[in-house]
């Protein structure tokens, strides 16, 4: 049995899981893991090496000459592929696409997985993505299901383009995570569900700091 505690946060894009997970974990002295940021990380080495991020063998071989490595400084995670830092690089539209296209790859799935869980062995976690209460951690010990409306998601992703300097249409962004929502629930490998014993927590009308506390306080009751 381990001694390290497993927190899964899921839910649909845009959602703001990545920020409350990062207040979490740093409530709480635990590691924040963004299993998202692997899969970006995948899509962008797709695109930078000209791989389909549809191209499952092509996906697979480019995984077999390629290295993701996840790092924890200062209580936040950087992603690296071969060894580069491209935490910043991997937050475009384009890669967010292309991350919502390798999802859907089995051999992208299971090698996120098994980062996933070699992590939760290592270190007590808080977890944010789409199927980690479901499938990559479906043992974790509190399990939360984080939702909002397309509109606010669609508002809070363009404020978070605007912050990184980047241009975005909220229309084009709302529309965008429509389709991402429909193809997450829809997709045959690891759907976006909401786990059965997960808490849901609708974050529409509040702060990431109130869902946050919302959250820690069921955590410490």
């Amino acid at each position: 049995m381990s001694n390290y505690i497993t927190i899964a946060l899921d839910g649909p894009a845009g959602a703001g899981k990545s920020t409350i997970a990062n207040i979490i974990a740093a409530k709480l002295g635990m590691h924040h893991l963004d299993s998202g940021a692997l899969f970006r990380a995948v899509a962008y080495t797709a695109i930078q090496n000209g791989v389909g991020t549809k191209d499952a063998e092509g996906l697979a071989q480019l995984l077999k000459h390629t290295t993701l490595s996840i790092k924890i400084i200062d209580g936040s995670q950087h992603t690296y592929v071969n060894g580069t830092d491209v935490s910043s690089l991997i937050r475009t539209q384009q890669v967010g696409q292309g991350a919502s296209d390798v999802g859907t790859i089995g051999v992208v799935r299971n090698f996120v997985t098994e980062q996933v869980r070699a992590m939760a062995k290592a270190h007590s976690l808080i977890v944010d993505g789409r199927d980690i209460g479901s499938v990559m951690l479906p043992n974790a010990d509190h399990k939360f299901y984080l939702t909002a409306s397309v509109q606010e998601r669609a508002m809070r992703r363009l404020n978070q383009l605007k912050e990184m300097g980047q241009d975005g249409d909220y229309d084009a962004i709302k529309e965008e995570i429509a389709q991402r929502d429909h193809q997450d629930a829809n997709r045959a490998i690891a759907p976006l569900i909401c786990p059965k014993d997960a808490i849901v927590i609708d974050s529409t009308h509040d702060t990431v700091e109130e869902t946050a506390n919302k959250i820690l306080a069921i955590l410490e009751a």
